[in-house]
């Protein structure tokens, strides 16, 4: 026991000493690149000019240092990443605009998010908003939500009751004690138990970073439960813990109730991951202004200022390998003929599924090594989504600047398991959780884009196969027998919006739609309508998973990014991106972007004091 305990400790040094302080690659994030903001750009036209470029083969760089497939923000983060550092990067998307869930559309003149929500973690001075900062050059800028930011929904109309979550750890606290009294204790434990689960995140990279003997030496000897208390909760089921803590069946659902975020039910959901995104919000919940296509408009230049460039309708329909099954470069389908464009490294951000049984040769999708990684995953749930337009400013429709959860009942797990069995008529007579937000509320400069407009999202989740007899229809002629199940889905949601929200009526609606499953596949290249990539079930934070699924591939020249290389979600996605950077670069970057957050804060500390 002792020579393992030894060994372990020298090798943790051996890492530490070169994988955390000895890096030799180049620093993204070695200076300050944040630029005075400069003046916003409203104009559709203007935008689109980054946004829609679309692809033909004059308009792709020579002597490409990488090609990247996806324009979601593992894809565009990674891409920018390697600008910064003089790297000539092309990212290809196969829908018309780049941004993938961070991208915006337009209809009857509302502009229509389908993605981002809400951000949290973005307090000035932190790691994560230094790196966004510098992703962008200090360009984009986001607004706070109100506090409380998310207010959860509980019950029939007959009998609701409604619970607002603040942010801050101390607020957290002491509103839901208000609410709960003689709860306090189940509260505090609460409190306790995700914020020590959450701190442990770090080691997830450490496994995908560390030599693959070292990762496996972890794991097998148990070490790694013992170096992260993430770890150690993993295999343990949100409603599990939370049960063990309060018999308060509403106290229960309050503290499960952002498993909509991730999208597994409380059952299915590991106590890890839901730890992550209650830290995540813990300290509040931000919007970027203007719309999340700002991300990526302020990406893109970053990009180009390096040589490379993002075309859009680009659908790559193969990754090309050399005799020595290297990759070599990508096949984009222009028309009825391909494309081939030569780069000495590929990266996919199209997901693990796509990017394995989809875009390689049939007798690379067969090796051992390939299926292994896919045998260890599956599809997440489904997602609908509800896009409406109304007549009306924030104030004459009561919409503020936060989120709604709605649920007809507290227990969340017979709740969602079996409308998710039902048959789809009957599911969509009665959705039973609701997301609501609007999008408008939280843009400080939406008034000024659209006057005496607003716009609400509603998310739900939705079974693929419910729709699953229409994927193959053009998506802009599915036939009747799919708008009459779109708009049974439509009706039930709006029967529970205009109920929490009386001010907003029929006659207040002057655009709405639906996107199911199989539009996110046409639109977000999602394999089952999937909004959070593959699934992040209990199985997802198995340790030997965490292992296998890194950014190097089984084959070489070919790396992953993005959140099937970390987590879900927008910050889930950059730490793929930010993993994958680390070891194209040979750099831990994770760790540059913390200790330039350190540096800057510094810096204006002192700038203050003087």
């Amino acid at each position: 026991m002792l020579m393992i305990v030894a060994f372990a400790c020298v090798s943790l040094v051996i890492f530490i000493l070169k994988y955390v302080f000895g890096n030799s690659g180049p620093n993204p994030f070695e200076k300050d690149c944040r630029e005075p903001l400069k003046e916003k750009v409203y104009d559709k036209k203007e935008k689109n000019k980054v946004l829609k470029q679309g692809f033909v083969a004059s308009k792709v760089p020579d002597n490409l240092d990488a090609v990247i497939i996806g324009s979601g923000v593992g894809g565009l983060g990674l891409a920018v990443l390697l600008a910064k550092v003089g790297k000539k990067v092309l990212v290809l998307e196969q829908h018309s605009r780049a941004g993938g869930c961070c991208h915006t559309f337009t209809e009857k003149g509302f502009e229509f998010d389908v993605g981002i929500h809400y951000i949290g973690g973005l307090m000035d001075h932190k790691p994560f908003r230094c790196m966004l900062d510098q992703m962008t050059n200090g360009q984009l800028e986001w607004e706070k939500l109100e506090n409380p930011f998310d207010h959860v929904v509980l019950g029939p109309p007959e009998n609701r009751r409604s619970y607002p979550i603040y942010s801050g750890s101390a607020r957290y606290s002491e509103e839901l004690k208000k609410r709960f009294p003689g709860e306090e204790k189940a509260i505090d434990e609460y409190l306790k138990l995700v914020k020590k689960t959450g701190k442990g995140i770090w080691v997830m990279a450490v496994l995908k970073l560390c030599p693959l003997p070292l990762a496996k030496f972890l794991i097998y000897t148990g070490l790694v439960k013992h170096l992260s208390y993430f770890y150690k909760m993993a295999p343990r089921s949100l409603t599990d813990v939370v049960n063990e803590l309060t018999e308060n069946k509403d106290l229960r659902a309050v503290f499960t109730y952002i498993f909509g975020t991730y999208g597994n039910l409380p059952k299915d959901s590991s106590f890890s991951m839901h730890s992550l995104l209650t830290t995540h919000y813990l300290n509040g919940a931000w919007y970027p202004k203007a719309g999340s296509s700002e991300i990526a408009y302020h990406m893109i230049p970053i990009i180009e200022k390096a040589g490379g460039a993002v075309l859009v309708r680009a659908p790559v329909n193969r990754i090309l390998f050399n005799d020595a099954k290297e990759a070599c470069g990508v096949s984009v389908l222009k028309g009825q003929e391909e494309v081939h464009i030569k780069a000495p490294m590929v990266i996919s951000d199209a997901g693990i599924f796509n990017t394995y049984e989809n875009l390689l040769p049939k007798e690379l999708q067969v090796m051992p090594e390939i299926q292994k990684q896919l045998s260890l995953v599956k599809h997440g749930e489904g997602g609908l989504s509800i896009f409406i337009g109304l007549n009306g400013t924030k104030e004459e429709l009561g919409l503020k600047a936060n989120n709604y959860w709605i649920f007809t009942e507290n227990n969340f797990d017979e709740l969602v398991e079996k409308y998710m069995n039902a048959e789809r008529e009957d599911a969509s007579k009665k959705i039973p959780l609701l997301f609501v937000a609007s999008p408008s509320a939280k843009d400080p400069s939406w008034e000024e884009r659209s006057p005496g407009k607003s716009t609400l999202s509603l998310v739900s989740f939705a079974k693929y196969s419910w729709f699953e007899e229409w994927k193959d229809d053009k998506v802009t002629n599915r036939g009747s027998d799919y708008k009459e199940l779109k708009q049974a889905f439509i009706d039930s949601a709006l029967d529970v919006v205009m109920d929490v929200f009386p001010k907003i009526t029929r006659d207040k609606i002057e655009y709405i739609d639906a996107g199911t499953p199989i539009t996110n596949t046409h639109y977000i290249a999602a394999p089952k309508g999937e909004f959070y990539g593959v699934d992040h079930g209990i199985a997802r934070f198995n340790p030997e998973l965490n292992v296998t699924i890194r950014p190097q591939t089984p084959l070489k020249n070919l790396y992953l990014t993005g959140q099937d290389v970390f987590l879900c979600g927008f910050a889930g996605a950059l730490a793929g991106a930010l993993t994958c950077g680390s070891v194209i670069l040979n750099r831990n970057l994770h760790l540059a972007a913390i200790a330039l957050a350190k540096r800057t804060k510094y810096v204006n500390n002192k700038l203050k004091d003087e």
